[in-house]
């Protein structure tokens, strides 16, 4: 398995696993899915999606095939409540503080950063939506990304 599938991996066992507190994440998947077909006890969901990636050399000349990579991940969080913005507060808390405790994704990563939060601002109203962009930052050999 590739580093950046072990990673994302660990991203979806992590959050499914996670009891932090102010909330518990109920259903995590990488597949996508319709929100409007989740009982309230599935709430809230998260979709995990592998977005852009940069990658480069680790050195100069690229000795040994050793890179380097930056890739990003949307989590595209759902919550459920009659106060949505609360629940969207409690959801970005409960996934960052769920991701801080390994930023090395089970050891396949070097360093993992939440770095950007985007609300639906009520558009999808009983539902609300945060997507959550994850920046983790690996190095891997040549041919076995």
């Amino acid at each position: 398995m590739s580093v950046r599938e072990s990673i994302a991996n660990n991203i979806v066992d992590t959050l499914r696993d996670s009891v932090i507190q102010p909330v518990r994440v109920k259903y995590v998947t990488r597949e996508p899915f319709d929100f409007t077909k989740l009982s309230n006890a599935q709430f809230p969901a998260v979709l995990v999606r592998t977005a852009s990636e940069d990658r480069e050399d680790s050195s100069i000349a690229g000795s040994m095939g050793k890179r380097m990579a930056s890739i990003e991940y949307e989590l595209v969080c759902f919550v459920k409540s009659g106060i949505i913005d609360q629940a969207r507060n409690n959801i970005i808390e409960a996934v960052e503080e769920g991701l801080e405790q390994d930023r090395t994704r089970g050891g396949f990563a070097l360093d993992t950063q939440l770095t950007n939060i985007e609300v639906d601002e009520g558009s999808i109203d009983p539902v609300g939506g945060v997507i959550l962009t994850v920046r983790v930052v690996y190095e891997y050999t040549r041919g076995t990304t």
